[in-house]
């Protein structure tokens, strides 16, 4: 008597369990899973350096030495970078409530002119404390030095994966016999993050430099620190703009009112649609390989699994869960298709 297969529903049903126990799984060790996966993408990312410099004949400590460096004075400096004008936004929020209190004066009478419930207005107002929109700016910006302060750990994550890094190359250069699919797919995944983050990190400073001297120019306090946001928020896909520009326009409404904010969101908007519409689709291309649907969706996943973190990684972790779910296996090329909004090759 011949086994009878299981039915397709009790698999997609197991398969969906199972995904469900994983990923809350992950999200209770978030603490140690989102240092693990940063570091990883940033010895992924300086991989070439050490690769030109085995070619140029440098001795093993070098090509060890000098991608931990780099990967680590930067991390160093945007910690630095971040600490300082963190600081000097805490000290500068309570001098604006005044600016903030007058604001919500002018909206109250700018509401009542229109017959809009002045009443209802009145007490919404009355009861509105403005500073917590002071301590909601404070805690977004303490969370992106959250995702930073595990800084050690980071650090010595990258120390161990540089010096790992050549046994792994070799052993998955010695697997490609056995699971030829599965070593291509991480090599594939290796290449595809390597040039999300390269260009993502050449055009989001190009927008950091831009944003930087268009507040420089409207005279909105503490550009530094909203240029380094930008860079950070440019690898958040979909709403990373967005929560890129916010800080600023608010700041920008109580430091100079109205016109100034107008003016920041126009700057943002269109220095944002010519570098990200323009000119990143022809230097990017297809490497991502995910669709924008499910861009979103890995945005909105990896957010809850991994916080903040998460959303920064998004990418790279979507490009890791498909080269070894899906890229590995050649009888899922109907799921590539579907991942990445484009038919198979021949079909």
């Amino acid at each position: 008597m011949r086994d009878q297969p299981l039915p397709r529903a009790l698999i997609i049903l197991v398969g969906i369990a199972g995904a469900v126990v994983a990923l809350f799984g992950l999200r209770e060790v978030s603490s140690i899973v989102g240092p693990v996966v940063l570091a990883l993408v940033l010895v992924i990312a300086v991989a070439p350096v050490r690769g030109w410099l085995a070619a140029k004949g440098a001795p093993g400590w070098l090509q060890v030495a000098v991608p931990f460096l780099i990967v680590v004075l930067v991390l160093l400096g945007m910690v630095g970078i971040l600490t300082i004008s963190v600081t000097q936004l805490a000290s500068l929020l309570p001098t604006y409530t005044d600016q903030f209190q007058r604001l919500l004066v002018d909206a109250q009478k700018w509401a009542a002119s229109y017959g809009l419930g002045n009443d209802v207005l009145s007490r919404t107002l009355q009861t509105f404390d403005p500073t917590r929109l002071l301590g909601v700016a404070q805690s977004l910006l303490g969370s992106l030095i959250g995702v930073l302060s595990a800084l050690f750990l980071i650090v010595v994550l990258l120390l161990a994966m540089c010096l790992d890094a050549p046994v792994t190359a070799r052993i998955l250069t010695a697997g490609e016999g056995n699971r030829p699919q599965l070593v291509t797919a991480l090599a594939t995944f290796a290449h595809k993050t390597r040039r999300y983050l390269i260009v993502s990190t050449v055009f989001g400073l190009l927008n950091a430099v831009l944003d930087v001297v268009a507040l420089s120019i409207l005279q909105v306090p503490l550009p530094l620190l909203w240029g380094v946001l930008a860079l950070i928020t440019n690898y958040i896909p979909n709403v990373g703009f967005v929560i890129g520009l916010l800080p600023p326009a608010m700041l920008a409404l109580l430091d100079g009112g109205v016109r100034t904010m107008v003016l920041v969101i126009a700057a943002y908007i269109v220095i944002n649609v010519v570098t990200q519409s323009f000119i990143l689709p022809k230097f990017l291309g297809d490497a991502v390989g995910l669709s924008t649907t499910m861009t979103f969706m890995s945005l909105l996943l990896w957010t809850f699994v991994l916080g903040p973190l998460g959303a920064i990684l998004a990418i790279p972790l979507s490009l890791l869960a498909r080269a070894v779910l899906v890229d590995s296996d050649p009888s899922a090329k109907w799921a590539q298709a579907l991942i990445s909004g484009k038919m198979p090759n021949g079909d």
